[in-house]
């Protein structure tokens, strides 16, 4: 399933999950039901501005980018990380109020009922997510899918608390179990902004990549072949990789560019997608592109 279907069934079950949270909180006028509420406002939201950046990062390049929109991506994860900030925020400022005139719970059983459907609909969708997330290396599903997690969490806290607040009487649970979804939220927030920091700087690729690079190039191994000054980065979707190929002087300059060929068609094999950049030197030349330059 592609990305952009895969957010369009997320912003139709954040809608439905809305109704069904806000029916919840209007019949129970629990501010527990309330944050649960909140937070499926910011699903809906970052599914939105997700479309709209998953949009630009499939833009092929051009002469303004030539390496592609794909960081585009990462804004939607960032923006979702404010997001997240700011409904923490309006909920621990909603449950504050509660713990100086609490108020009688109504109609548990319907309101736990529409808490409970709501976050089986978030689950499922978020499996689905999470494991396309995988597929297409997308930074947009795995961002939207671990806060569809986080909303099921969330919502089983509350839920759970809700019980024991029948069960108890204890008014003051209903905020504390509020204020505990907006820590909670808060601190999943700040991982999806990091995460989009870190990818708007240029990070390598990951570990299981740089492993398939390392495979294909062991296919060319010779004691008159060798590899260095290998870097790689990421950018969304797309993963970048540049180094040196060292080849004896003598060969041919049509030799030397077939070998590069076989090469860069072993790397795009084993990581699709992946854009290598390959330059070749003869084995008794070592690049000095990191040394300080000398001064006259």
């Amino acid at each position: 399933m592609q990305v952009k279907t895969l957010l369009k069934l997320s912003i139709a079950a954040a809608v439905v999950t809305i109704a069904m949270k806000s029916a919840a909180w209007w019949i129970t006028d629990s501010v527990g039901l309330l944050s649960d509420a909140m937070e499926s406002f910011v699903n809906l939201a970052s599914a939105l501005f997700a479309i709209a950046m998953v949009t630009i990062a499939q833009r092929p390049a051009d002469a303004d980018h030539p390496f592609g929109h794909t960081k585009a991506e990462y804004f939607s994860s960032g923006f979702e990380g404010l997001l997240i900030a700011g409904a923490a925020a309006g909920i621990i400022w909603a449950a504050a109020h509660r713990f100086t005139d609490p108020q009688p719970l109504q109609s548990l059983g319907w309101g736990l009922t529409l808490a409970v459907v709501s976050s089986a609909l978030n689950w499922l969708l978020a499996s689905r997510m999470m494991s396309a997330s995988r597929e297409h290396r997308s930074i947009v599903l795995e961002a939207d899918a671990r806060h569809l997690y986080t909303d099921v969490w969330t919502s089983a806290g509350v839920v759970v608390g809700l019980v024991l607040v029948h069960l108890t009487g204890w008014l003051w649970l209903d905020p504390v179990l509020a204020i505990g979804v907006a820590l909670n939220i808060l601190r999943e927030g700040a991982h999806l902004a990091w995460r989009s920091v870190d990818g708007l700087m240029d990070s390598a690729v990951e570990p299981e990549v740089r492993a398939q690079i390392d495979c294909a190039l062991a296919q060319f191994e010779h004691p008159t072949i060798r590899f260095d000054h290998l870097v790689t980065r990421r950018a969304g979707q797309r993963r970048f990789v540049d180094l040196h190929m060292h080849m004896p002087a003598s060969w041919t300059l049509g030799r030397a560019a077939a070998l590069r060929t076989s090469v860069e068609q072993a790397l795009m094999s084993e990581v699709p997608g992946l854009r290598a950049s390959i330059q070749l030197l003869p084995s008794d030349v070592e690049a000095h592109f990191n040394d300080v330059a000398d001064t006259p």
